[in-house]
C-alpha cells in the first residue's frame, strides 16, 4: 500500500502547513473570524463610496460628522476654575470637605496622608454668557463667547485616578495598555478621504504652564490589536515633520521609487509565502510614506493662509508646535480629508501653584480653540466636523498642600469633570449634567467616558455595539463590555 505522503496533493498541503508560522496561522484565522463577524453587519450606504479603505459595512447609519478633531488637555483641567462655577465655596474657604461629600472615595497617595482636606474656592471671576447665561471663567474669555455653539458636559466621570491609566482608558477604552485607540478604530472602520495622507494624525503641542508634565506614550494613538497601518501618524514641530519621511542624501524620488518597487516585490513574496497580514500593512505604509513626501510639505506650509485667518488663532499661530499652530494644522488636515486629528496639550497637572500655571495653560489654548471653531464655521465645515475638548479626569475642590487666599493646588478627581463638544450634529448652547456645590459628586445626568466614546462613534456613523474586532477569543470594542450609551440629549 502506498503511503499517503506519496500523494502529490497531500505533499503540497503538508509543505504549505510547514511554511505557516504559528503567528501567521492565528493571524489568518483571526482575519477570517473578523470577516465573518463583520459580514453580519448591515451594508453601508453610498456615503462610503468616495473614501479610500474602511469597511464596506460601515457606516452603520448616516453620519452627522465626516471627520473629528480632539483637543486633549493632558493632566486634567480644573473644572471649578474654568467651567463648573461654585460660588457657595467662597464661604467655605479653609473649611474641611465634609465626609458626607467625600463619602470615603478613593484618594491618590499625594493627598491620602493629609490630616485635613481644606476647601480652596476658585479665585477667578465667573460671568454669564450666551442666550442661556452659561457661566464661564475669566480665564477663558474667547471660549466664553462660544457657549452658544457648544454642548458643555459637566458630569463626566471615570474610574481611573492616576494619569497614565486614565489617559489610556479614555483614548483606548481600557486602563491597561494594548488596546486600539479611538483614532485607529475610526481609521479602520471609515478609511480616509485622501490616500496621500494618513486617516489618523497626532500632534503634541508645547505648553506654558507647569514644566514637569506627564509623559505621553505612542500607545495612546497606537493601533493595538488592529493592523499597524491604522495607528496615528505623529506630525512633528521641528526637523522632519514625519520621522523617516525624507530621502537620505544622494537619493532622489526616482531612485526611491525603484527601491520601493523592489522592496514591494520582496514583501509580496513574503506575504504569499507566510500570509502574515502585517506584511500587507508594511507594504501599504511604505507606499503612504512615498506619497506623503509631497503631501506633508504642502500640508505644513501655511504661507497661503490670509492674515485674517491667522488672527483667529492668536499671535503664536505661526510658531510651529504651539497649540495655536496645531489647531490651524488640524483645520488644514480636516480640509484635506484626514479622518481624525488629535492634539495633546500637556501641563494641566496643577497639584500646586495653580494660580501661577493655570492662566498660562488657558492662554495657550483658549483663543486657538475658539479660533478653530470660527474658522471651521466660516468654511462651512463645522456642521460635519466634530470637535471635542477635555482631559482624562478633574480636580479636587480641596487643596493639596498649603492653602492661602491667593495660592492653592488641586489633586486628581475622577468623579466629575467637564468636557465640551461642538459641530458634527451636536446641539448648540446646551449644558448637560450637574454636580454638587463642591464639584465633587454628580447630581444629574452622569456621563461615563465610555459614553463619550460611544457618542463620538455614533456621530461618525458607527454603532459602538456592532463595531467589533475579534482578538484573543473576544469581540473587542472601543467601549468594552460594560454598559455604555450615546448621549442623545446633546445631539440634534
Amino acid at each position: 500500500m502506498k503511503s499517503s505522503t506519496s500523494n502529490p496533493n497531500q505533499m503540497h498541503h503538508d509543505e504549505t502547513l510547514n511554511r505557516l508560522t504559528r503567528r501567521a496561522f492565528f493571524s489568518q484565522t483571526s482575519a477570517g473570524l473578523g470577516a465573518a463577524a463583520l459580514a453580519s453587519l448591515d451594508t453601508g450606504s453610498a456615503l462610503a463610496a468616495a473614501r479610500v479603505g474602511g469597511l464596506p459595512q460601515v457606516p452603520h447609519h448616516e453620519p452627522k460628522a465626516r471627520r473629528a478633531i480632539y483637543l486633549f488637555m493632558s493632566g486634567a483641567p480644573s473644572q471649578m476654575d474654568m467651567w463648573d462655577h461654585k460660588p457657595a465655596m467662597a464661604d467655605w474657604f479653609d473649611k474641611d470637605l465634609p465626609e458626607s461629600i467625600r463619602q470615603g472615595q478613593r484618594l491618590t497617595t499625594m493627598t491620602s496622608g493629609q490630616s485635613r482636606f481644606p476647601i480652596a474656592p476658585s479665585i477667578y471671576k465667573f460671568s454669564p454668557h450666551g442666550a442661556n447665561g452659561t457661566m464661564a471663567s475669566e480665564l477663558i474669555p474667547h471660549m466664553a463667547k462660544k457657549v452658544d455653539e457648544i454642548s458643555l458636559i459637566k458630569s463626566m466621570y471615570t474610574e481611573a485616578i492616576n494619569h497614565d491609566p486614565a489617559i489610556t482608558y479614555i483614548c483606548t477604552g481600557d486602563q491597561l495598555p494594548g488596546k486600539a485607540s479611538l483614532g485607529s478604530w475610526l481609521s479602520y472602520g471609515l478609511g480616509t478621504e485622501n490616500e496621500n495622507l494618513p486617516a489618523f494624525m497626532v500632534m503634541t503641542a508645547s505648553w506654558s504652564g507647569r514644566k514637569e508634565a506627564q509623559a505621553l506614550y505612542n500607545r495612546l494613538w497606537g493601533s493595538g490589536f488592529l493592523p499597524s497601518k491604522y495607528q496615528g501618524v505623529a506630525l512633528r514641530s521641528s526637523g522632519d515633520k514625519v520621522l523617516y519621511l525624507s530621502n537620505p542624501d544622494g537619493i532622489d524620488p526616482h531612485v526611491r521609487r525603484r527601491m520601493l518597487d523592489s522592496l514591494g516585490r520582496l514583501n509580496q513574496e513574503t506575504l504569499d509565502r507566510i500570509g502574515d497580514p502585517e506584511t500587507n500593512a508594511r507594504i501599504a505604509q511604505y507606499e503612504m510614506a512615498f506619497r506623503m513626501q509631497t503631501s506633508v510639505p504642502d500640508l505644513s506650509d501655511i504661507s497661503d493662509e490670509p492674515q485674517h485667518v491667522l488672527d483667529l488663532y492668536g499671535p503664536e499661530v505661526t510658531h510651529p508646535g504651539t497649540f495655536a499652530n496645531c489647531c490651524l494644522m488640524a483645520r488644514r488636515m480636516a480640509e484635506r480629508g484626514v479622518r481624525f486629528t488629535q492634539i495633546f496639550h500637556r501641563g494641566w497637572d496643577q497639584h500646586g501653584a495653580l494660580p501661577k500655571d493655570l492662566p498660562n495653560q488657558c492662554k495657550d489654548t483658549d483663543q486657538p480653540s475658539a479660533g478653530l471653531l470660527t474658522d471651521l464655521r466660516q468654511r462651512g465645515m463645522l456642521d460635519d466636523t466634530l470637535v471635542v475638548w477635555g482631559g482624562e479626569f478633574g480636580r479636587t475642590i480641596y487643596c493639596q498642600g498649603a492653602l492661602t487666599k491667593d495660592n492653592y493646588g488641586r489633586d486628581h478627581h475622577p468623579k466629575c469633570f467637564t468636557v465640551w463638544m461642538a459641530g458634527g450634529g451636536v446641539k448648540n448652547g446646551v449644558v448637560h449634567g450637574e454636580t454638587d456645590e463642591f464639584s465633587y459628586n454628580i447630581t444629574k445626568d452622569p456621563v461615563h467616558i465610555r459614553d463619550l466614546n460611544a457618542t463620538i462613534l455614533h456621530q461618525m456613523g458607527i454603532d459602538h455595539e456592532r463595531f467589533v474586532y475579534p482578538f484573543k477569543g473576544l469581540d473587542q470594542r472601543l467601549t468594552g463590555v460594560e454598559e455604555s450609551r450615546v448621549v442623545s440629549e446633546i445631539l440634534t
